[in-house]
């Protein structure tokens, strides 16, 4: 009798079961497609993620591994009490060590009282004459003095290059020359929509969390290594589905902020540009270094880019600035090169939502946000790529044999 008072027929509830019966078919029809998508998502574009993932692990701390590899180049003494020389002398002692009719491209200010100041620049390559290889000289920032030099890209493309710059072009462009950059692009849009359906499918629909969550004791070879694939993809999605938009949005950046832009306005640094010269030389990275010293105290010089031609800018950046954000104190600043006037600045605290979105993108992608332990999780997380991509073959294979058999 309560049941008929409460609306619960004998017929309602056989309609409620099918219902149910029909929404478990529906579901497993869902992620019958979602399991063929992720498959092939991942045999075409997991290859890919190994190598991507792997020296991506090497990249987040490309300063210490190459310092060990050429502590000749990286290494400095610091006598007691001696600081280190101001950026204008630095910039003079580059520009008498550097061949005339050279063009500076980067340069990378010590990150330790230990370290030299690394500075790249374009020289006519030795052999392809002609074009232009990417040298980079070190120079000691308490005497001034060049410690060495070496090659860092060819013009050729490979040959001579120290390790670190392989694992660079192994990392954004598969080491290919043309079409490189778009093509890992491309293929980290693909990875991030593998690593949705993985999530997708990860869920447990049972309500099995547990089981979702852990690699079972004791388990069959086959189980476990269906268990190391969903745990491995599960706790490293969040870190991966960072990482692979960040790439993105350095690999695709016109297409990417294109669609930021979508969302929130954005006020890109290459749409502002330096006012005419008027007769007057460029100021020198080492004076707009001093500029922003004086107006941005805080944090610590980390990396300085001279105008790319007449109109162009010095983009001097800082790190560590403290009082910014807890979590990653990164900001850029814009200086026209020939007043010394900024123009722009960029951090992760001001800005539409878009600037401050794109702001975040090198911090992430590079593990320098949330600092050690940020580069620790991505430094995992590349790891894992290889974990995963050889887990979900060997499924894949397992899949194949028992359909076969």
């Amino acid at each position: 009798m309560k049941r008929f008072e409460e609306g619960i027929q004998p017929g309602n509830a056989n309609n409620a079961l099918g219902d149910s019966s029909r929404k478990r078919v529906r579901l497993k029809a869902r992620r019958k497609l979602w399991l063929e998508v992720h498959l092939w998502l991942g045999l075409v574009a997991g290859a890919v993620l190994v190598v991507v993932g792997l020296t991506g692990s090497i990249l987040v701390f490309w300063q210490e591994f190459d310092g060990w590899l050429s502590p000749d180049l990286y290494r400095v003494e610091r006598a007691e009490g001696v600081r280190p020389l101001p950026p204008t002398a630095l910039d003079e002692a580059a520009r008498t060590a550097l061949p005339e009719g050279t063009k500076i491209g980067w340069v990378e200010f010590p990150r330790d009282s230990e370290q030299a100041l690394n500075l790249s620049y374009l020289a006519p390559s030795v052999s392809m004459p002609g074009e232009k290889d990417v040298r980079q000289l070190f120079i000691d920032p308490f005497t001034g003095t060049v410690k060495g030099e070496r090659l860092w890209y060819p013009a050729d493309y490979f040959s001579g290059m120290p390790f670190m710059a392989l694992m660079f072009k192994l990392h954004y462009a598969l080491l290919m020359k043309d079409y490189g950059v778009v093509m890992v692009g491309i293929l980290s849009v693909l990875l991030i929509i593998s690593v949705l359906t993985g999530l997708i499918l990860w869920w447990p629909l049972t309500g099995k969390w547990a089981q979702a969550l852990t690699i079972k004791p004791r388990a069959s070879i086959e189980r476990f290594n269906f268990d190391l694939h969903k745990t491995s993809g599960f706790y490293t999605a969040l870190v991966m589905l960072a990482v692979l938009l960040s790439g993105v949005s350095m690999n695709l950046p016109e297409y990417f902020n294109t669609l930021v832009e979508i969302f929130s306005p954005l006020s890109l640094p290459e749409r502002v540009h330096s006012g005419p010269a008027g007769g007057r030389e460029p100021i020198g990275w080492g004076r707009a270094a001093e500029i922003i010293e004086i107006r941005y105290p805080e944090g610590h010089l980390n990396s300085i880019s001279p105008p790319a031609d007449d109109a162009g800018l010095y983009n001097v950046c800082k790190n560590g600035v403290a009082s910014m954000n807890r979590f990653v104190g990164y900001r850029c600043v814009w200086v026209d090169q020939y007043s010394g006037e900024i123009l722009k600045v960029l951090d992760q605290t001001e800005g539409s939502a878009g600037d401050i979105f794109l702001q975040w993108q090198w911090p992430l992608h590079s593990g320098q946000a949330f600092g050690l332990t940020g580069r620790i999780l991505v430094f995992l997380t590349g790891l894992a790529c290889p974990v995963l991509y050889v887990t979900g073959l060997i499924r894949w294979l397992q899949k194949r044999a028992a359909h076969r058999r």
